[in-house]
C-alpha cells in the first residue's frame, strides 16, 4: 500500500483552509473567530456545527462529530485516507508525495466510487466535445440548443452541455484506453454490457445515443450522472426511444432521491431575501440561470423527497416553489408542501394556486428576470396556497366541504414543529376559509391529540439501513473519567506531559476506553522524549474514534486557571480507583484468617498499612 509522507500531510493541513472545504458542503457564517452552520452529519434546525480555521478543526455540539480537514473529506465524500489526501491535493494544487518505495496507488487500489467519478468526468468532457465538434451530430445539437431551445453557446460551455452520438462506441473506446477496471465500467451506468462477455469494445452498447446530454452534479460539483433529452437523432432501436428524458440509473455515486440539479451552484447565491427557487426540470433551472436567477434548482425527474429537502436546508431555509401551473404541477406542489413543512423550510408558491398556463421556461424566455419579479409579487404563503388549491371558492363551499378541507389542513399543519408557526397557520386558514378561529383551533387540538395517541400506541420501528442513528459519541460517554481530564490537560498544557509521564504508573490507567488508551500512548511518547506536538498527532491515532476524540478536545480551549491542580485531582482519583479495591480484598482476607491457614496475615497487614499510607498522601506532581 502507498504511504504518504508525514511532511506532505502537514503541508496539506497548513495550506488548505478548512473553511473552504467545509463551505462546499454546508453554508457557514462568521461567528467571532469561528464559523457556524447546520451540521452536514445529522439533521438539525438550529446550527450547532462550528469550524475553527485557526486550529483547523470542526466540531458539532449536537451529534459530537469532530475532526480536521482530512477527516471531513473522508466522511463527507466516503473516501479512504489516501483518496482524501489526493482529492485535497488535486483540488488545491498540492503535490502528494509518497514514502520511498511505496509508490502511488495503483488503479486496483483505488475505490470503485472514485473511479466512477473519474469516468463521469471523462464522459462529460467527451459529450461536450462532441457537442462542439464540426460533425453532423455536433452541428445538429448546437442548432437544436440555440434555435429550438433558445439557449446560448456560453451557457452550454458553462454547464458542459453535451451530445451523444447516434451510433458508435467512441466513449467506450476512450475509457478502455484509460484502463479503467471492469467493475467500474460495468457499474458506471453509461453502458449496456452483455453478461458473460469478455470486456472489449464489442461488449459495450452506449445507454445514451442521439440525445442532448446534461451533466448532473452533486452538491460538491462532481459529475455523478446525466439527463439525456430525446431528439430527432435518437435512433429507433433505443430501448427508451419514446421517453423524452432518460436519467442515468442508480450507481454507487448517484441516487436521484438524494440530489438536486444545480444545487452545487445555487447554494452559493442564496441568502436573506434570496431563496432557493424549486422548478420542475433541469431545463427550467438552466433557463432561470441564463436570465440571472441563480438560485433555481430541480429534482431529478421524480417527486421531491425528504432527503433532498434535508440537504437543501443545510444551506438555506427559504424556498419558493415554481412548478408548472397545470394540474400535474399543482399536485406536485401539494405533495411537496407537507415534506417542506416537516423539514422546517419557509415555503412560498409562485404563480398562485389556480393559474394553468404559467410555464417557468416560457415565462423567463419571454420576459427574462422581470418574469420572476412578476410572479413573485403574487406569491402565496404555504397556507394560502394549500387553502386555495384545496378549496378554490370558500365563499360558496358548504359547511361539510369546509370541515373536510379543515381536516386536511390540520393534517398538514401537524408536520410543523413550532407551536408559534402552527398558531399562525391556523389563524391564516381561518381567515381564508371564513371560519371562526376558535372553532378551527378547537378542531385542530382534537385532531392533534388523536394523532399523538395513535403515535404513542405504535411500536417504535426498528432502524433501517437508510435511517440515521446518531450514537452518543465516545468523548461524551467517557468525559467524566479522570483519564479524559488528564488527556485534555496535556493536550492544552503540553509542558506538563513529561512530568505526568514520570509520575503516573502506566498500569493504573484504564485502557477500556479511547481516552485511557490515548493517555497511555501519549505519556509513553513524553517519557521517551518523542512527543511530536499536538499539531502532529496523526501517526499516534489508530482509529476514527480516537481522531474524533482528539479533535473534539483540541477544538475547545478549556477554562483551566491552574492545570497542575487539575492534574493532581485526576491523579488522586486514579490512585484511589486503583488501590481501594485491593484494600477491600485484603480486609476480606484478614477477616477469614481463622478459617484459612494459608493466609499470611502479617504480610497482608503490612500491605494494607502501606496502601492506606499511600491513600492518605494522594499522588501529586512533584513541585517545580
Amino acid at each position: 500500500m502507498p504511504v504518504i509522507k508525514p511532511t506532505c500531510l502537514r503541508d496539506v493541513k497548513l495550506r488548505v483552509n478548512i473553511v473552504d472545504v467545509v463551505g462546499r458542503v454546508a453554508t457557514l457564517r462568521k461567528a467571532g473567530s469561528r464559523f457556524k452552520g447546520l451540521c452536514p452529519f445529522h439533521n438539525e434546525k438550529s446550527p450547532s456545527f462550528h469550524v475553527d480555521p485557526d486550529k483547523g478543526f470542526y466540531k458539532c455540539f449536537g451529534c459530537g462529530k469532530a475532526g480536521d480537514v482530512i477527516t471531513f473529506v473522508r466522511e463527507t465524500e466516503q473516501l479512504t485516507f489516501t483518496e482524501a489526501m489526493e482529492t485535497l491535493g488535486k483540488r488545491f494544487g498540492i503535490p502528494i508525495e509518497y514514502e520511498e518505495g511505496s509508490g502511488g496507488p495503483s488503479r486496483e487500489e483505488r475505490s470503485l466510487r472514485q473511479e466512477i467519478f473519474d469516468i463521469h468526468e471523462t464522459a462529460a468532457e467527451h459529450f461536450h466535445q462532441v457537442f462542439k465538434s464540426a460533425s453532423p451530430t455536433g452541428d445538429w445539437m448546437r442548432a437544436y440548443w440555440t434555435d429550438k431551445r433558445r439557449f446560448t453557446h456560453e451557457l452550454a460551455d458553462e454547464f458542459k452541455i453535451g451530445a451523444a452520438e447516434p451510433s458508435g462506441n467512441e466513449l467506450a473506446a476512450t475509457l478502455l484506453r484509460k484502463k479503467h477496471s471492469e467493475d467500474a465500467l460495468r457499474q458506471c451506468g453509461l453502458f449496456f454490457i452483455r453478461e458473460g462477455s469478455v470486456l472489449g469494445l464489442n461488449a459495450f452498447k452506449s445507454r445514451f445515443r442521439g440525445r442532448l446530454m446534461i451533466p448532473i452534479r452533486d452538491h460538491q460539483g462532481r459529475v455523478v450522472a446525466f439527463t439525456a433529452r430525446q431528439t430527432d437523432l435518437t435512433p429507433e432501436d433505443d430501448p427508451a426511444r419514446e421517453a423524452k428524458y432518460v436519467n442515468s440509473p442508480e450507481t454507487p455515486i448517484f441516487s436521484k432521491s438524494n440530489l438536486l440539479f444545480n444545487l452545487d451552484r445555487a447554494r452559493s447565491h442564496v441568502g436573506e431575501g434570496k431563496p432557493f427557487v424549486l422548478v420542475e426540470g433541469q431545463l427550467d433551472s438552466l433557463r432561470s440561470w441564463s436570465v440571472g436567477l441563480k438560485t433555481a434548482i430541480a429534482p431529478q425527474g421524480t417527486s421531491i423527497t425528504e432527503g433532498q429537502l434535508i440537504l437543501l436546508r443545510r444551506y438555506h431555509t427559504q424556498v419558493e416553489c415554481f412548478f408548472d401551473g397545470d394540474s400535474a404541477g399543482q399536485k406536485a406542489a401539494l405533495r411537496f408542501l407537507p415534506m417542506a413543512l416537516k423539514a422546517g423550510l419557509e415555503v412560498r408558491f409562485l404563480g398562485g394556486a389556480t393559474d394553468t398556463k404559467i410555464d417557468p421556461d416560457l415565462l423567463f424566455l419571454e420576459k427574462g428576470l422581470a418574469g420572476y419579479d412578476q410572479v413573485r409579487a403574487g406569491a402565496l404563503s404555504a397556507m394560502a396556497f394549500a387553502c386555495r388549491a384545496l378549496l378554490p371558492s370558500p365563499e360558496t363551499a358548504t359547511p361539510e366541504q369546509k370541515a373536510r378541507i379543515a381536516a386536511e389542513l390540520h393534517a398538514l399543519i401537524l408536520n410543523v414543529e413550532s407551536a408559534v408557526a402552527r398558531s399562525q397557520f391556523i389563524a391564516e386558514a381561518a381567515s381564508i376559509l371564513r371560519l371562526p378561529l376558535s372553532a378551527l383551533q378547537q378542531d385542530f387540538d382534537s385532531q392533534r391529540l388523536r394523532h399523538e395517541r395513535q403515535q404513542a400506541s405504535r411500536p417504535a420501528p426498528a432502524p433501517t439501513e437508510t435511517q440515521e442513528v446518531v450514537a452518543p459519541p465516545t468523548q461524551i460517554a467517557t468525559k467524566d473519567t479522570p483519564e479524559h481530564h488528564l488527556l485534555l490537560t496535556i493536550l492544552h498544557f503540553e509542558n506538563i506531559g513529561p512530568t505526568l509521564a514520570r509520575t503516573l504508573p502506566h498500569e493504573w490507567i484504564d485502557l477500556a476506553h479511547p481516552a485511557g488508551s490515548l493517555l497511555n500512548r501519549f505519556l509513553a511518547e513524553f517519557e521517551q522524549n518523542a512527543w511530536p506536538g499536538r499539531d502532529h498527532l496523526d501517526d499516534l491515532l489508530e482509529t476514527a474514534e480516537e481522531r474524533t476524540l482528539v479533535a473534539s478536545l483540541l477544538f475547545e480551549t478549556p477554562k483551566i486557571d491552574d492545570p497542575v491542580k487539575v492534574v493532581n485531582f485526576g491523579l488522586a482519583l486514579i490512585q484511589s480507583r486503583s488501590l481501594e479495591p485491593r484494600v477491600r480484598q485484603i480486609e476480606l482476607a484478614l477477616a477469614n484468617t481463622a478459617s484459612d491457614s494459608n493466609v499470611d496475615a502479617n504480610s497482608l497487614f503490612k500491605e494494607l498499612l502501606d496502601i492506606k499510607r499511600q491513600l492518605r498522601a494522594p499522588l501529586r506532581l512533584p513541585a517545580a
